[in-house]
């Protein structure tokens, strides 16, 4: 059964892996029309998709196209209302005759004209000024004009940076022809259908063996162990991921996939993040079907990992895609500030707002459980709360992630980069915050001098992009399964302060049982050298620790106990472990 649910897994992978090879396309002017929206860019995207138009083409050959109509339509929008020469040159002679003024541009091209309206906005403190010399005349006219091709033109006329990133995804999406778009339900079960199937079959390796955590050769395994398979995996990780955040146009035979699922759940057609979140939940639920299987003889494992499931599957799933369906904010209840780092964002705080009386209480679940729940659920019970059996990122590092566990570097070397690295992180979330609340009651762009819509797009693209899902998911085989919530994650810093010096919680240890074996240490997913604690008999209090119990259900002699009360005696935790 094990050698047959290998077989389907790769087979599942592998047409899964060939799906953008298959995708096709078939351009029409209705898309284009629909998708440009202007009358003007639809004329000249037209022109330049001739070679495309009514064709099956690949996605490369579409998205190449594509790129080749957005310069053509940017370049006549330049060529058509940014300023010509001929242009600066008149703006510059009305300035050294002392008559640049809103009376005197709209004398040349008119009051209504683009670029009469665009220097008013841009150029106005340029009016009635006298300038040093030609040079500094000349200088600041070029900045204004400038500035209007940047932030008026391209915007405006043609399509910015932004707007091409949707344009690209739409019509690709919404151009897929050919034998996948007729057949997208049989891809679906041809794919996750036989890779589940493939999955379950081959717990039955764990299910014939004795109740017990085993090593089984885990250090020479060529996936488990830093060896090629395992970079194999993180590379495609990582490749996955940047194309989630990236390059989404390039994923929409992928998420053609989901359509009928996502029309279901929420009335609408998927998107990258749907299809992200469909593959998030199954590959929790069909891994944590393997953590029940590994770990059955451990209730606290059972229970643990049968939480994140549920959470998974109910809170960060289902529960969001229906509340769109019935036309209400899309909202995960179990997300807290600032791991949800733009739940106080303007268009979060603005959509919540306007979502009415269920919106405003989302708004105020929200800071509520981030300010006040999450402190004093931490002090009672430490991290463990979320971390370990709440949080879908903790939960896919310890199902998806859990092969790789013993890869977690145990340096102390590797403990100070973790606490600089998730320090920082926090204080560049709490300060980006204060940021954008600043912006939304003031209206202000601007902090001490610092951009706060830029500090959003850098915290956006290095930490909620970059860090937490290409390195903190693709890094598994290489850094072990918790890199994100032991080096980034803004939330497990928080948590952690109150773990370190107010909560409860401890890992209690008795020394005098410690055989040395290491097996705590190596399986230890947050890098703590649990064994140097024991063998001196020392209690666990460490911010970084996430309760996961796991050094517990390894250690051969019962010496380490998860703890949640004030004083330090040994609590009886016989109905946690089967005999």
């Amino acid at each position: 059964m094990n050698r047959l649910g290998t077989v389907l897994v790769v087979l599942g992978f592998s047409i899964f892996l060939a799906i953008p090879f298959l995708t096709t396309h078939t351009l029409t002017k209705s898309i284009i029309t629909k998708e440009f929206n202007s009358d003007e860019k639809t004329t000249i995207a037209t022109k330049a998709f001739e070679p495309v138009i009514e064709k099956t083409v690949s996605t490369w050959q579409l998205l190449s196209a594509t790129g080749k109509a957005i310069t053509e339509v940017n370049e006549t929008a330049i060529a058509n209302y940014s300023f010509s020469t001929e242009n600066i040159t008149r703006l510059e002679n009305l300035a050294h005759n002392n008559s640049l003024n809103a009376k005197s541009i709209e004398a040349l091209w008119g009051k209504e004209n683009f670029k009469v309206i665009a220097f008013k906005n841009y150029g106005n403190w340029l009016f009635g000024r006298e300038f040093g010399s030609d040079a500094e005349l000349e200088s600041n006219i070029k900045q204004v004009t400038d500035n209007i091709a940047q932030y008026e033109v391209i915007p405006k006329k043609g399509i910015d940076k932004y707007a091409a990133k949707s344009l690209k995804y739409n019509l690709a999406k919404h151009s897929i022809t050919g034998l996948l778009h007729t057949n997208a339900l049989l891809f679906l079960l041809l794919t996750f259908g036989l890779a589940v199937i493939g999955g379950l079959l081959m717990l039955q390796s764990y299910m014939a063996e004795k109740p017990g955590i085993k090593n089984n050769g885990t250090f020479f395994h060529p996936a488990k162990s830093r060896k090629w398979l395992g970079i194999i995996i993180g590379t495609l990780l990582i490749s996955f991921y940047v194309l989630l955040y990236f390059f989404p146009e390039y994923m929409v035979g992928w998420i053609r996939l989901t359509d009928s699922i996502s029309y279901k759940l929420s009335g609408s057609e998927a998107g990258q993040f749907f299809l992200y979140g469909f593959m998030y939940t199954v590959s929790m639920l069909v891994m944590g079907a393997r953590m029940l299987a590994k770990y059955r003889h451990n209730n606290y494992q059972l229970i643990r990992t049968g939480s994140v499931m549920f959470f998974q599957t109910i809170f960060a799933f289902l529960i969001p895609e229906i509340l769109v369906r019935l036309n209400q904010p899309y909202f995960d209840f179990k997300n807290a500030w600032p791991l949800d780092y733009d739940f106080f964002f303007d268009f979060e705080l603005n959509k919540l707002i306007a979502g009415g009386n269920l919106g405003m209480f989302m708004l105020v679940w929200g800071i509520t459980f981030s300010l006040i729940a999450v402190p004093i659920f931490t002090y009672f019970y430490g991290k463990r709360w979320y971390c370990s059996w709440v949080c879908g990122c903790g939960g896919l590092a310890e199902t998806v992630g859990d092969p790789f566990r013993q890869l977690s570097d145990k340096s102390l070397r590797a403990w100070k980069i973790e606490r600089y690295m998730i320090y920082s992180v926090l204080v560049f979330a709490v300060v980006m915050t204060i940021g954008v609340l600043y912006t939304y009651f003031t209206g202000a762009s601007e902090l001490l001098g610092i951009n706060t819509f830029s500090m959003r797009q850098v915290y956006g693209a290095f930490i909620g992009a970059g860090f937490s899902g290409v390195v903190g998911t693709g890094f598994y085989p290489v850094m072990g399964n918790r890199v994100w919530c032991r080096f980034g994650c803004p939330l497990a810093a928080y948590m952690g302060i109150v773990q370190k010096f107010k909560s409860r919680f401890k890992i209690t240890t008795n020394g005098g049982q410690c055989i040395s074996c290491g097996n705590c240490s190596t399986y230890c997913e947050m890098g703590i050298d649990v064994r140097a604690y024991a063998q001196r008999g020392e209690n666990i209090v460490r911010a970084s620790c996430v309760g996961c119990g796991v050094c517990a259900a390894v250690c051969p002699r019962g010496v380490l106990k998860l703890e949640n009360d004030s004083n330090t005696n040994r609590v009886n935790t016989a109905n946690f472990v089967r005999k």
